[in-house]
């Protein structure tokens, strides 16, 4: 039987979702979690990577097992008791063998907070020192949209296979006076492209990058045409959606 898992985990003390040598990750962190649970090995596949320091409101994943688990209340509550305090398991759905958590994901949905005046209270947002002009970055965001080649947002040295994904939103919000929340979604990311995205568009707002230098940079093709990245700790995974209903056997996750 395959079943979808969602989390919501606090990335901070993690190097990213994927498991890797000596570094503690989310998906070894669940993995074990999870076979405690069970009582047996159980692998998890995630949706995709996320960085070092990223955190996720909605993340999705999914793991076969032989295991009974119809009532998944109770598994919920387990492996939340199991999981350190910055990892939570929302719900457990039950889903066909073939469905798959990264390859039938068809948008995902990031968020990024940046403040322009000092706040002790601000966590999870970048602190610019420099005042952002909020229409000129959003002038650019919009020359992001639809598909494109992201080669110039993407890290040095990743392995896709190609570079092409499908933005359709690109959008900064003024929270206050001194807050902004940037939301980005696409059929799917590069690596560091979202923290790219940003930093370029935060040298727009700075007025250091012209609007109309957007489409040079994207033709470009260059990780060096593109501005810098910004810290991965604000970065928000809040939403993956799928072509059909995630039906949780159970939400009881206390």
């Amino acid at each position: 039987m395959r079943f979808f898992i969602s989390i919501t985990y606090n990335g901070e003390h993690y190097s990213g979702w994927q498991k890797q040598p000596n570094a503690t990750s989310v998906q070894e962190t669940l993995e074990n979690a999870l076979s405690i649970a069970l009582g047996c090995r159980t692998a998890v596949t995630g949706a995709g990577r996320t960085d070092t320091g990223v955190s996720a409101t909605d993340y999705t994943a999914h793991f076969d097992t032989e295991t009974d688990i119809a009532e998944a209340g109770a598994l919920v509550c387990k492996m939340n008791a199991i999981l350190p305090h910055d990892i939570a398991v929302n719900f457990i759905a039950r889903v066909a063998p073939e469905a798959h958590a990264r390859f039938d994901a068809t948008s995902r949905t990031y968020r990024y907070r940046v403040h322009t005046a000092k706040d002790p209270f601000a966590y999870h947002s970048y602190y610019c020192k420099f005042p952002l002009d909020i229409d000129k970055m959003n002038e650019a965001a919009a020359l992001l949209l639809g598909t494109r080649d992201f080669s110039s947002f993407e890290k040095v040295g990743s392995d896709n296979t190609n570079s092409v994904c499908t933005l359709t939103k690109a959008r900064w919000t003024a929270l206050d006076s001194s807050h902004l929340e940037f939301e980005i979604s696409a059929n799917r990311f590069l690596r560091n492209m979202v923290r790219a995205i940003v930093g370029t568009l935060i040298d727009v707002g700075r007025g250091r990058t012209a609007v109309e230098e957007i489409p040079s940079i994207l033709e470009a093709g260059d990780r060096c045409a593109a501005g810098q990245s910004v810290p991965g700790e604000p970065l928000l995974l809040c939403r993956i959606e799928y072509p059909y209903e995630l039906l949780p056997i159970s939400s009881f996750s206390r």
